[in-house]
């Protein structure tokens, strides 16, 4: 029997500090330009200052791309325009430096972390740093098995609170969270399907790599045979984790958890992020105040998710290449909006005098 209890996440998360969240606004009203000029900037650093806890928000300086990685098993069904068992391929450009996250991470200074929860591949591939937390080779076919043993789904989610932990205590202070899989975008469609009361057809998108209608089609027939089996373990997240999930989901709901509890702000990527927060917000319901939607990613799962939870997405450019990519796109609107909302100065108190004697003056005169 587990000794984990995910009712305690909704009595460890509190909603970001809703007093320092009107001191920001107040102090927004009190600033040069004027509010509602810099549109969702100004949002965006009033919901940091309340994360933050505090009025002018700090920059924003060591964030960190967390991507975890794993292959599934329904991948061997032809859902996927990759070869089952590829993610290896996949973490490794990741950690080489060849792929767009990798790029785009160098370029914003930003360090990027893989944690292996699932490749189908030998241990000693990848450095012992990656692998520590791994908890098996792939996960199982999630229309007709479960994807991990309850012991293995609890192990991953306490591999990503773990993870959470070790990032809020080297001083992160914000995530970008993607994923690195092949298959991951099924079991995703999945635990959403279920989560949000809809069908396969609803939520089965085309993937990073796009594939053609008759892998749509293929997809879409496992999507729907594996929400049979999630539909009766909806009252247990999990056990829905363990049964149409995988390791690096159910880290990555861990992950998602502990940062709230942590207070450590999240921007998420794509679908398969979004869908891990959805099980989170299940299980704690306060859990998506400490989150941001950093884009859309056209994946139709992802929107009804992101609708679901009311995160509206910062970026709409079209990306699908998965990886924290799109995520890490938005750090720099973050960033903007915590240093607007720091350094822009505020309006000389005494610009308002005249118009408030003249006000005065105009009182006395009806008198």
């Amino acid at each position: 029997m587990s000794s984990l209890n995910l009712d305690d996440f909704t009595d460890l998360i509190e909603r970001p500090d809703g007093g320092v969240r009107r001191d920001a606004e107040a102090r927004r009203e009190r600033q040069i330009v004027p509010p509602g000029a810099l549109g969702r900037l100004d949002e965006l650093g009033e919901w940091l200052a309340a994360a933050r806890g505090e009025v002018p928000v700090r920059p924003v300086e060591r964030p960190r791309v967390v991507l975890f990685a794993g292959d599934h098993g329904v991948a061997s069904l032809g859902v996927s325009a990759r070869p089952a068992g590829g993610a290896e391929r996949l973490v490794r450009a990741v950690l080489e430096g060849a792929s767009p996250v990798s790029v785009l991470a160098r370029r914003l200074e930003v360090p990027v972390r893989v944690v292996d929860m699932a490749l189908d591949c030998p241990p000693d591939a990848f450095p012992p740093d990656v692998v520590r937390h791994r908890v098996r080779r792939g996960s199982g076919r999630i229309d007709i098995e479960d994807a991990l043993t309850p012991e293995e789904a609890e192990a991953a989610l306490r591999a990503g609170v773990a993870v959470a932990d070790e990032e809020a205590d080297s001083g992160t202070d914000l995530v970008v969270l993607g994923d690195v899989s092949v298959g991951g975008t099924t079991p995703a469609a999945v635990l959403i399907a279920a989560l949000c009361g809809t069908d396969a057809s609803v939520v089965t998108g085309r993937g990073g790599l796009a594939i053609d209608d008759l892998t749509w089609m293929r997809k879409c027939a496992a999507i729907r045979d594996a929400l049979r089996r999630a539909r009766p373990v909806l009252g247990d997240q999990l056990q829905l984790l363990a049964a149409v999930g995988g390791a690096d989901l159910a880290a990555m709901t861990g992950f998602l958890l502990q940062c709230a509890v942590r207070r450590l702000p999240v921007i998420l990527d794509g679908v398969v992020a979004t869908a891990c927060a959805l099980v989170a917000q299940r299980i704690a319901f306060r859990a998506p105040d400490w989150w941001l939607a950093g884009h859309a990613s056209g994946e139709p799962g992802q929107a009804k998710a992101l609708d679901r939870m009311a995160l509206e997405p910062l970026l709409e450019q079209g990306v699908k290449v998965g990886e924290g990519v799109g995520a890490l796109l938005a750090l720099p609107l973050v960033r903007a909006a915590a240093a607007l909302a720091a350094e822009l100065p505020e309006k000389d108190p005494a610009e308002n005098e005249p118009a408030e004697n003249e006000s005065a003056e105009r009182e006395q005169s009806m008198d």
